[in-house]
């Protein structure tokens, strides 16, 4: 970890309107993350976790404020900017796999390469390699179809990193495993992102897992609390 910032954001409100009504999700996020470092992001179900790493990700954009990813105010691109830059700079990995299911382990690994504009052969090597790394290197060829939970998520995780992002945001990533499986998948993830030396936000209920992180941070009433 150094004092690079690679995520940030500043003062960010998000409010929905439901009927006549404005539900205040988030009321100003304030937040720094380093290169490298690791944080967990806990709080109860509806605070408003999932929201905040949308809009640290680009995938939603503030009503109020602005979100930082390497250097760049994100929410100030038009869609297509903000694509790319998120292609190069941030990881995803989520509850549910996301993989697609017509195309192969390696296939799916490899796609952000290509979007990326690396070479066909040269993104096949890395996604091999990056797949080899998670425990998958026998199941390059397999659809999302032939694979368990676990190693599904594992592709999802390598994935998200195979790119060298300097962020990879994971939503309760092995929610929906057993807690045998979901340590593997976490043992992998957490490995990796130390070779790559990528940062992580990681929104989870486990109080286990929260405390392996650098830093945890709660969801309070649409404010960040770290906790010590």
């Amino acid at each position: 970890m150094n004092d690079e910032i690679v995520l940030s954001c500043k003062d960010v409100h998000k409010h929905f309107k439901e009927g006549g009504l404005s539900v205040d999700v988030l009321r100003g996020i304030n937040l720094e993350i380093a290169a490298g470092e690791q944080i967990a992001i806990v709080g109860q179900s509806g605070a408003g976790k999932s929201t905040l790493l949308q809009l640290l990700g680009g995938l939603e954009n503030p009503n109020q404020g602005d979100v930082w990813v390497a250097g760049q105010a994100i929410n100030q691109l038009n869609p297509a900017q903000r694509g790319l830059w998120r292609n190069k700079n941030l990881g995803f990995v989520y509850q549910f796999h996301h993989l697609l299911p017509e195309f192969t382990a390696l296939e799916n690994v490899g796609m952000p390469l290509l979007i990326g504009g690396l070479s066909s052969k040269a993104a096949q090597e890395k996604a091999t390699d990056i797949l080899t790394k998670v425990g998958l290197g026998e199941r390059l060829k397999h659809k999302p179809g032939e694979l368990s939970g676990g190693e599904r998520q594992r592709a999802a995780v390598a994935r998200a990193l195979v790119t060298e992002p300097r962020c990879v945001l994971a939503d309760e990533p092995t929610g929906n495993l057993d807690h045998r499986t979901a340590e593997q998948v976490y043992e992998r993830m957490l490995e990796l992102n130390d070779v790559v030396g990528t940062s992580l936000v990681l929104v989870t209920h486990d109080p286990t897992l929260a405390k392996r992180m650098d830093r945890t941070l709660r969801l309070v009433d649409g404010l960040l609390v770290e906790e010590k």
